[in-house]
């Protein structure tokens, strides 16, 4: 809401549900994951991100066709570096430390 004087006024009641289950599964770094991931790879449909959570640390498994293995890892693991740089920001966003893993 605003007032005649085109200040806003902030709702102080306002709780955003969706953090508490982002924190749980890493909603957040797993989107970004497969987010990332999938504009990489020729087939996008064969991309599959599996989530395993212990305390606070996930760690995300992504499977890609073997065809875009080398894609994903990039030379000398550069891609790959950058996507763990990437995805390690998201799941701090979320307040959990987010770790990916790309298995063939």
């Amino acid at each position: 809401m605003s007032d005649a004087e085109g200040d806003l006024e902030v709702d102080d009641d306002y709780e955003d549900d969706d953090d508490d289950i982002n924190r749980i599964d890493g909603g957040t770094a797993r989107a970004v994951t497969e987010y990332l991931v999938k504009a990489i790879v020729d087939e996008p449909e064969g991309v599959v991100v599996e989530v395993d959570q212990r305390r606070n640390a996930v760690t995300m498994r992504v499977h890609v066709a073997p065809g875009d293995m080398g894609r994903v890892i990039g030379r000398r693991g550069r891609v790959v570096q950058a996507i763990r740089a990437v995805v390690r920001a998201a799941g701090a966003r979320d307040g959990v430390e987010a770790r990916v893993d790309v298995e063939d």
